[in-house]
């Protein structure tokens, strides 16, 4: 084999070598949880709406099912980094909700992040403490607002 090419190719294992290394820094330097942050944000910006149905909420994680091209997932969120955007009673949120996913991969959805909600009047549900079955709020609540 000739001087040079051996050289050129000493050069580009130790390149090749140089970036591995340096990926798996700075892949090493993510934890988890910066790392799911990362794919919901991401999610947030370049994912597709959808309708979901929100079968089982707790404090700790939401499960829904969504249909996409016919086909239907089933999935599941980890919402514990997101507590405080959920309502006191998370199980108040099972129904129909939004959500975002990803038009490369439809499994890979998600329901609420820090920038984006597709849970359905949270608002309303967290005021309806206020409200009677019918969604009505006590005179004087009414009254205060100049109603």
């Amino acid at each position: 084999m000739p001087f040079g090419l051996q050289i050129g190719l000493w050069c580009a294992l130790a390149a090749a070598g140089l970036g591995l290394t340096v990926w798996l820094i700075r892949r090493g330097a993510s934890t988890p949880e910066k790392r799911e942050q990362r794919r919901r944000l991401l999610l947030q910006a370049t994912g597709r709406i959808g309708d979901a149905l929100v079968t089982e909420a707790s404090e700790d994680a939401l499960y829904y099912t969504y249909t996409v091209r016919g086909v239907q997932y089933a999935a599941s969120q980890d919402v514990t980094s997101l507590r405080s955007l959920l309502p006191a009673e998370p199980e108040r949120l099972i129904g129909m909700a939004g959500m975002k996913y990803s038009t490369k991969n439809p499994a890979d959805s998600i329901l609420l992040c820090e920038e984006w909600s597709g849970l359905r009047n949270v608002s309303a549900v967290v005021s309806s403490a206020n409200n009677d079955a019918v969604g009505h709020q006590p005179q004087n609540a009414a009254l205060a607002k100049g109603v």
